[in-house]
C-alpha cells in the first residue's frame, strides 16, 4: 500500500549567482528554527560535498543531495516525502544561479512546488536589488514566490530601501548585516571543510543572530508519496569499509544508507591516522584532498601494507577521484600508496566539471549506467585499461578503470541512480 503525501514547511534558497552567501545564510535559518525546537532537514541542490557540511553543522542532521540529472527525479521525490514526514522545516540550498545548468534548481522548485526564497548580496547597490528579485521571479512566473533576504547589507537604513523597492506580490522575509568575521574561507573546491573550521558553530550562530530569530516560517508544501522500490540484498552479511577523515571525506549520505539497505554493514576508517584497515569486505576511498595532507598519507607504511595486502587478498577497492590519487603511485611528485600504475598531478586550472552517466557491460552482453559527477583539478597518467567511460552534455566524459581488485575514476558515483550496479563495485 502506498504511503499518503506528506506535508511540512518548505524552501530553497536560490540566488543570482554563486558567492551571495547562500550557504551560510541557508545554515542561519536553519539554526533560528532549530533554535525554536523545529526539526530542520537541510538538503544541497546539485552534486556538492562541501556546503552539505556546513547544512549538516547547522541541522545536527545529514544532508542530502538534490540533483534531477545525477539522482533522478524519482530518488527526488523519495527523500523529500521521508523528510516531510519526519521534520517540521525542509530547507534546499540552490546551487550557482537559480536557473544556472539543464536541469536547474529552479527546476526542482518547479516541479515539486518548493516556494524560492532568494538570497542576494546587496553590497553596493540598494534599489537595484529590488529589481534582480523582480527579474528573477519574472523570468518563471510559475515559481512561488517565498521572499528576499538581503545579504552584506551596510545598515538598516540600507536594508529598509531595499525592502521598500520590492513589488508588493514579493515578500521581505529580512537582511543580515555584513561582517567579515562571518566569512567562510574557500579553496579551489570551494569553502573549507566544516570540519577544519573550528569555530563553524559560533559563526552559524552569530549569523542567525544578525538574520534575527523572528523569521517566520516557509510556506506548507505537499509532498506525493513515491513509488515502492525493490531492492535486493545483495551486499546481506557483507562488511565494507568506508576511508572518513580530513583526506577522504566526499561521501554522499545517500549511498551509505543504500548500502545499508542492500544489506551491508559500515565501518569507517582513516588512511591517516589508523595503523591498519579493519577488517571487512570491500574497502571505499571517496574523493576529498589527499595532497593536502601527503607528508602524512607518505609515514603512514602501515596503511599501505594493509591496502595492498587487501589487494593480494582480492578484496574489492572502490577509489573515487581523490581515492584514486592516493592509490597511484605518485601525486604531485610524492610517493603515495603505490596499487595503481599511473601519477597525478594537481593542475591550477579545473580538469573535470559536471553530471555524467557511466556505463559498465553486465553479465549477458547486457550494460546498466549509473549517475555520478565530475569536479577536480587532478590529471592521472597512466596506461589502465578503461573498463567504462562516462558521458556527459558535450560529450565523452571520465575514464572508469579497472586494475586487479580495484576499480577507481575521478567520477563520483550516485549509488541509488542504480542499486545493483553500485552493488557490484564491492562483490568479488
Amino acid at each position: 500500500m502506498q504511503s499518503p503525501a506528506a506535508s511540512c514547511h518548505a524552501m530553497l534558497m536560490a540566488a543570482p549567482a554563486s558567492g551571495q552567501g547562500k550557504t551560510l545564510t541557508t545554515a542561519a535559518l536553519a539554526r533560528i528554527y532549530r533554535n525554536r525546537g523545529l526539526r530542520v532537514q537541510a538538503f544541497k541542490c546539485g552534486p556538492d560535498f562541501i556546503d552539505g557540511m556546513i547544512l549538516e553543522a547547522a541541522t545536527g542532521k545529514p544532508v542530502y543531495n538534490l540533483d534531477l540529472g545525477m539522482c533522478g527525479e524519482a530518488d527526488a521525490q523519495r527523500l523529500l516525502h521521508q523528510a516531510a514526514q519526519d521534520n517540521d522545516v525542509i530547507l534546499l540550498e540552490g546551487v550557482m544561479g537559480l536557473y544556472d545548468g539543464k536541469p536547474s534548481c529552479a527546476d526542482i522548485a518547479e516541479r515539486f512546488g518548493i516556494p524560492v526564497a532568494l538570497v542576494l548580496n546587496a553590497k553596493a547597490m540598494a534599489q537595484t536589488a529590488a529589481a534582480i528579485a523582480y527579474g528573477l521571479y519574472s523570468f518563471r512566473p510559475a515559481l512561488q514566490r517565498a521572499g528576499v533576504i538581503a545579504n552584506q547589507v551596510g545598515s538598516d537604513g540600507h536594508a529598509k530601501m531595499i525592502k521598500e523597492a520590492l513589488p508588493a506580490d514579493i515578500p521581505w522575509l529580512g537582511a543580515m548585516k555584513y561582517d567579515a568575521q562571518l566569512s567562510l574561507p574557500e579553496r579551489h573546491l570551494g569553502l573549507h571543510l566544516a570540519q577544519e573550521i573550528t569555530d563553524i558553530d559560533q559563526r552559524i550562530e552569530a549569523a542567525a543572530q544578525l538574520l534575527g530569530q523572528d523569521m517566520p516560517l516557509p510556506p506548507a508544501v505537499h509532498f506525493a508519496a513515491p513509488e515502492q522500490q525493490a531492492i535486493t540484498p545483495l551486499l546481506q552479511g557483507k562488511t565494507i569499509a568506508v576511508a572518513q577523515d580530513a583526506a577522504f571525506c566526499f561521501t554522499y549520505q545517500a549511498n551509505l544508507d543504500l548500502l545499508t539497505t542492500l544489506g551491508a554493514n559500515i565501518t569507517f576508517f582513516s588512511p591517516l591516522h589508523d595503523a591498519q584497515l579493519p577488517a571487512a569486505d570491500a574497502y571505499w576511498l571517496p574523493g576529498g584532498y589527499p595532497e593536502l595532507h601527503l607528508a602524512q598519507l607518505q609515514r603512514n607504511h602501515n596503511m599501505r601494507e594493509s591496502l595492498h595486502a587487501a589487494v593480494e587478498a582480492n578484496k574489492p577497492i572502490l577509489a573515487e577521484c581523490g581515492g584514486m590519487l592516493a592509490l597511484g603511485e605518485r601525486l604531485n611528485g610524492q610517493p603515495v600508496f603505490g596499487l595503481l600504475p599511473g601519477h597525478s598531478e594537481i593542475q591550477p586550472k579545473l580538469q573535470g566539471l559536471g553530471t555524467q552517466h557511466a556505463t559498465f557491460p553486465v553479465t549477458n552482453d547486457g550494460k546498466a549506467t549509473i549517475g555520478a559527477h565530475t569536479f577536480h583539478y587532478g590529471r592521472f597518467e597512466t596506461d589502465l585499461p578503461v573498463i567504462a567511460q562516462g558521458k556527459g552534455k558535450y560529450g565523452a566524459g571520465e575514464a572508469v578503470y579497472r586494475h586487479q581488485s580495484i576499480t577507481a575514476s575521478f567520477l563520483h558515483f550516485y549509488f541509488p541512480s542504480n542499486p545493483s550496479l553500485a552493488a557490484q563495485f564491492f562483490l568479488s
